[in-house]
């Protein structure tokens, strides 16, 4: 799947969020993203760089993905 356009609604079942959490990271969080017309358009291959680059996690991100990361965290705390 590597460097196709995706739309959001690909976008949010590739990376498993919410269509919502996507716009979001659009606007907050300078997620790659290309606005063909009225769509948005995203490279696989960018958004998987971005991702690995640490820039969808964050503190200040809204209240579904804070739950997303303190469930994460939860998690990785009882695998220790």
């Amino acid at each position: 799947m590597s460097g196709r356009w995706m739309s959001v609604e690909e976008m949010a079942g590739y990376l498993g969020v919410s269509k919502d959490t996507i716009y979001g990271w659009i606007a907050k969080r300078e997620m790659p993203a290309h606005k063909v017309g009225r769509l948005w358009k995203f490279k696989s291959d960018e958004v998987d760089s971005w991702v690995r680059a640490g820039k969808a996690s964050d503190e200040d991100n809204d209240q579904s993905v804070g739950d997303a990361q303190g469930s994460e965290k939860r998690t990785s705390e009882r695998k220790r």
